[in-house]
């Protein structure tokens, strides 16, 4: 069984300052919580960028510029530029960080979709800040759009000699497979692809195994042995679908990007908790975890000298 890259997602842009006290929201706690996933064993940090002011998610080169030198001066993880912004922004809205820094990977959604949160509402009576509860509701009348020409625009500018940038292609549901391969057929993409499934996402596919399951064989209809792959089970499923993922020959996602928890009903303090928790899993059921340089050539990427951080 090939080695399983482990890929933390650090912050992300669905979760506000309200929902956990941990949820690194500060340039400085980006930086912090990234290096020390890295250190227990995130070969792969996936960024997004906040507004230091307030904590909101932010796409300016400016607050992504504030971490991104420091995590790349204390770990050789590679960097993994968030393309998703958050689902009210335009793709061309989205990707200035990504130009601007050249990463060696970027994530890529592969369709537009109701990427809705406005549930989670319901949970608080306070905020903390003025413009989480309405960020949230709104989702509800949401569509993060992702449509074919805004994925071949990306592909253009990110995926060619300037850039080199190599694609988490985010797949939500099972047409997303599908939207791929026909943007593969078209040469947008070449081998070795590389999918995050992602599940449990109102809007998206739910996160249960059969899906996995039925999300894994689509994949091997469509792209035969032409791509590496990984699962991200959010919320309560993340640990659960990552150990199986692993099973079955696929890399793992975590973070709370994806889920604030570390154990039901359980906050987790950190991502590099999350981290050091679904390492002990995979290496108890046998996995062997992948090193940066070990992911780096699993997934083809360009290398950490060529990026512009």
């Amino acid at each position: 069984m090939p080695k399983t890259i482990i890929t933390c997602a650090i912050t992300g842009a669905v979760h506000t300052p309200t929902m956990s006290e941990h949820l690194p929201v500060h340039p400085d706690t980006i930086a912090e919580q990234a290096i020390a996933a890295a250190e227990a064993g995130a070969a792969v940090i996936h960024l997004h960028a906040r507004n230091p002011a307030n904590g909101a998610p932010s796409v300016d080169p400016a607050h992504f510029e504030l971490f991104l030198s420091r995590i790349k001066q204390a770990t050789d993880a590679v960097v993994n530029i968030s393309t998703g912004g958050n689902p009210i922004m335009t793709v061309a809205e989205r990707i200035p960080a990504a130009l601007t820094f050249s990463p060696e990977m970027c994530s890529l959604n592969m369709g537009s979709m109701n990427f809705a949160l406005h549930p989670l509402a319901d949970r608080y009576q306070t905020w903390k800040e003025d413009w989480e509860e309405g960020y949230i509701r709104s989702s509800e009348n949401n569509i993060f759009r992702n449509t074919f020409a805004d994925i071949r625009m990306i592909s253009e500018q990110l995926g060619g000699d300037d850039h080199r940038v190599k694609f988490e292609h985010e797949c939500y549901d099972v047409g997303h497979l599908y939207n791929l391969k026909f943007c593969v057929d078209k040469g947008l993409f070449k081998a070795p692809i590389f999918l995050q499934f992602v599940m449990g996402i109102l809007g998206g596919i739910s996160a249960e195994l059969d899906n996995l399951m039925f999300m894994k064989q689509t994949a091997d209809k469509l792209f035969g042995t032409g791509f590496q792959w990984s699962v991200i089970g959010a919320g309560a499923q993340q640990m659960r679908l990552a150990s199986v993922a692993a099973q079955m020959g696929g890399h793992v996602r975590v973070g709370l990007e994806d889920s604030l928890y570390i154990a039901r009903g359980k906050m987790a303090q950190s991502n590099a908790e999350q981290v050091a928790k679904i390492r002990r899993i995979l290496e108890e059921q046998g996995n062997e975890i992948a090193t940066p340089d070990e992911a780096r050539a699993i997934l083809n990427l360009k290398g950490p000298e060529q990026v512009n951080f």
